[in-house]
């Protein structure tokens, strides 16, 4: 077998899975999200018809958010565990030389520069869409509680913040949605079909492409040597009780989170209004 038709490992199962979580979540969200942002357009009328009405399409979306928010809890705590009992390096923290690939694949890409930057296990790119994802989701939670629960935040903060929120929630939400579309769209489906998210697995043509310095690191036998198990027990022993309390309390905030208050429409007693009819005075009587 020649070096092009060989695959290296690349995401593990449960990585993968995150993935699932995160495209089914975030498409629900956009889909769902975007014809209420702008409601008043046909094309947004009608998606909202079809998927059952106003009513339906909010709990449709809140229902991804609470996944969203789950699969997100869910990946700081393997983060940690990589990072505190496995020991792994930090791969996906930017640095000084993710500004140097940056250019110097402007460079290439337009002609200027000869060669391509060479790239270790997570390029600059990557790296790029990791943070926007965090960034996103931290503002999409923070302002996505602040429209949930309109009465506690106006009773904390001023009532200019609701929609500040509303926009800020918004505009996050098209811009994530442009940056899928043109970017990862692009670069993860057009440009080349990778499959590595789906398979686990990497070909040699896009190691050599796109991480040059991991792909060569492997192949001079260079890999991470893997942590002392007896360690690993050891820091497991410490991790595990301190994951499941902070695991049980990001939980209880999920479920205060959704059940703090009830919508303005349940909370305000239904107004009764009097019906008063209007009567025309005889001619000659007195009113």
């Amino acid at each position: 077998m020649s070096n092009r038709a060989q695959s290296y490992p690349r995401f593990n199962i449960f990585q993968r899975i995150e993935h699932i979580v995160l495209l089914v979540s975030f498409s629900v969200l956009a889909i769902t999200g975007l014809p209420q942002m702008y409601s008043l357009q046909p094309w947004a009328a009608f998606m909202i018809d079809a998927m059952g009405g106003i009513e339906t399409v909010r709990v449709i979306h809140r229902t991804a958010a609470v996944l969203l928010i789950l699969g997100t809890i869910y990946h700081f705590g393997a983060l940690t565990y990589r990072i505190f009992v496995q020991r792994v390096a930090l791969t996906m923290l930017p640095g000084l030389q993710d500004v140097k690939d940056g250019l110097q694949a402007l460079g290439h890409n337009v002609g200027l520069v000869k060669t391509p930057p060479r790239m270790g296990r997570y390029n600059f790119g990557e790296k790029v869409e990791y943070w926007a994802v965090i960034w996103g989701t931290v503002v999409m939670v923070l302002t996505g509680f602040m429209l949930w629960n309109p009465i506690a935040t106006t009773s904390i903060l001023p009532g200019q913040f609701i929609p500040a929120a509303k926009a800020a929630h918004g505009g996050e939400a098209l811009l994530a949605v442009l940056s899928i579309i043109t970017w990862h769209f692009y670069n993860v489906h057009v440009k080349r079909f990778n499959r590595s998210m789906f398979t686990g697995k990497i070909s040699h043509a896009e190691m050599e492409e796109e991480h040059a310095l991991e792909l060569e690191a492997i192949e001079q036998g260079r890999t991470p040597p893997e942590a002392d198990p007896t360690g690993v027990q050891r820091r497991q022993r410490l991790f595990v009780p301190f994951a499941a309390v902070i695991t049980t309390i990001l939980l209880i905030g999920l479920y205060i989170f959704v059940t703090f208050e009830q919508t303005a429409i349940t909370t305000v007693p239904r107004q009764e209004i009097e019906a008063f009819t209007r009567v025309t005075p005889e001619p000659g009587v007195v009113q």
